[in-house]
């Protein structure tokens, strides 16, 4: 169940999908490496960890151990879960700094109450959607896997799961199972209204309930908010990217630069030379 950082096409098991041949491909391809770095930034920070000290993470759907890389600049401790012995080899390889445990999430999540301060998932959790053997129920796998997800998750900590799914009714049977596990929470939507750059994170509380994030590109024109989980198809002010990565954009630039400045950190002034590209220097 590693997470490649791109839509995976469903063909057959994620543990024979994910041989070694494309694992090696996924974790040398440059673009790859990209989008999951992005996503596992987005992940990260929509889990909201406190800034004064180190946390463990569950890294569920780790692969090679791509996103454990930002876990550990940033930081913090990670243990990594996926069911492809290829992927989790190739990160024993690349000697990434967390600990690795190779295992079917849809069994459940083995480890001790509250071991975990928060947990992140990219692009891995649609794959329990699958019924790869006749034994297996696409239900009963995500209630198992959510079920025991809480338990291993502290009180008042979040898990945050990027993740693609094929259509509303799957969407719908992903969420349905988290919140009868007893997860609160939503589906936060990055740039709804981009075929290139939307995407969907499944953001759930323990315990407590929290305020669900905004989704990044929501903004109207008027400057009003639409809710995350609202699918439109107006334009929004992202709309001329023509393709390029959303990340690279000014107006991205300017939106990540006004959320630091709501977290109380230091930010530049914004200037007219935000975000303009400068001239390579021979």
């Amino acid at each position: 169940m590693a997470g490649s950082g791109r839509r995976p096409e469903h063909r057959g098991p994620p543990e024979l999908f994910y041989n070694e041949a494309e694992a090696r491909k996924y974790t040398q391809n440059s673009r790859v490496v990209e989008i999951q770095s992005q996503m596992s930034e987005r992940a990260v920070e929509l889990l909201g960890l406190p800034e004064d000290r180190p946390c463990l993470l569950l890294d569920v759907g780790c692969g090679s151990g791509l996103s454990g890389d930002y876990i550990s600049d940033e930081g913090h401790y990670w243990i990594g879960m996926d069911i492809s012995p290829a992927m989790l080899d190739v990160a024993v390889e690349r000697e990434v700094e967390g600990d690795l445990l190779l295992g079917d999430v849809g069994h459940g999540i083995p480890f001790r109450p509250g071991t975990f301060d928060g947990c992140i998932s990219i692009s891995a959790v649609q794959w329990l959607c699958n019924a790869d053997k006749k034994s297996h129920s696409p239900p009963k796998r995500l209630y198992r896997f959510f079920s025991t997800l809480y338990t291993a998750l502290a009180r008042g900590s979040r898990a945050v799961l990027q993740l693609y799914p094929e259509n509303s009714e799957q969407l719908e049977l992903i969420t349905a199972q988290a919140m009868r596990a007893g997860f609160t929470g939503g589906m936060v939507v990055d740039y709804p209204n981009s075929a290139k750059a939307k995407k969907f994170f499944l953001c759930l509380f323990v315990g407590a309930s929290g305020t669900l994030p905004k989704g990044l590109g929501t903004e109207c024109v008027d400057g009003e908010e639409r809710h995350q989980a609202e699918f439109t198809n107006e334009r929004t002010r992202f709309r001329n990217t023509k393709g390029k990565s959303v990340k690279k954009s000014r107006d991205w630039i300017l939106e990540k630069k006004e959320r630091r400045r709501r977290q109380g950190k230091e930010v530049r002034a914004d200037t007219k030379y935000t975000g303009r590209k400068r001239r390579p220097h021979f």
